[in-house]
């Protein structure tokens, strides 16, 4: 309650490898309903990428520039655009070759419930494409607490133009748009907000029944 996302970072810190690639690791492990497994992540380590992306924000959104270019690194988390059976056949060789279910009678019975289950998504919910991003904003979420446990600030941004970022990476030609940006790496400690953090009471906020 006394803490601030990070809106200026210090571009002069990077973060360890080793504690990057433990990050990664994590956003990797991230649930998925049904194991969709619908994402690929765009990670930017190198100034270039990070220009790339910082110049393809779209216009309206170059205050966030400095976030991405000042930050150790920005991840772009990618959701598919559909499901098509390529996709969940790799998903089930790998759950298969993995050994999820040691018993083959579990593992038919788990493919057939998700292959209903997504076209409950597709035809009669129609929703197949929000319900996988909510999956990816569940691995943000699940990323910045692990972040914050590792001693990196994480900070998410929705000020981009998809269109523009997707143009930039040739992301659509994967079958993936982007969803959300993670900036990762440590405070300018120069301009760390100190004002108070203003939220409601938690009378307002919780119901107990």
């Amino acid at each position: 309650m006394n803490k601030h996302l990070t809106r200026y970072f210090d571009r002069d810190k990077t973060i360890p490898e080793e504690t990057l690639q433990l990050l990664l690791r994590f956003l990797r492990s991230t649930p998925t309903s049904v194991n969709v497994q619908p994402n690929h992540f765009y990670v930017l380590a190198t100034p270039e990428g990070k220009e790339r992306l910082a110049n393809n924000l779209g216009e309206r959104f170059q205050d966030n520039g400095e976030k991405v270019l000042n930050a150790s690194h920005t991840i772009i988390l990618t959701t598919r655009a559909d499901v098509p059976d390529s996709h969940i056949e790799a998903v089930f060789t790998k759950e298969r070759a993995d050994g999820r279910f040691p018993d083959p009678s579990k593992q038919e019975r788990w493919e057939a419930m998700t292959r209903d289950f997504l076209t409950l998504r597709s035809y009669a919910y129609k929703d197949l494409n929000h319900w996988m991003e909510k999956q990816t904003y569940m691995a943000v979420g699940l990323t910045m607490m692990a972040a914050a446990e590792l001693g990196v600030e994480a900070t998410p941004l929705e000020g981009f133009d998809p269109t523009s970022v997707d143009k930039a990476f040739k992301i659509r030609e994967t079958g993936h748009s982007t969803t959300v940006l993670l900036a990762l790496g440590y405070p300018d400690q120069e301009r760390v907000y100190t004002n108070p953090i203003s939220r409601f009471d938690a009378d307002q906020l919780f119901t107990f029944i």
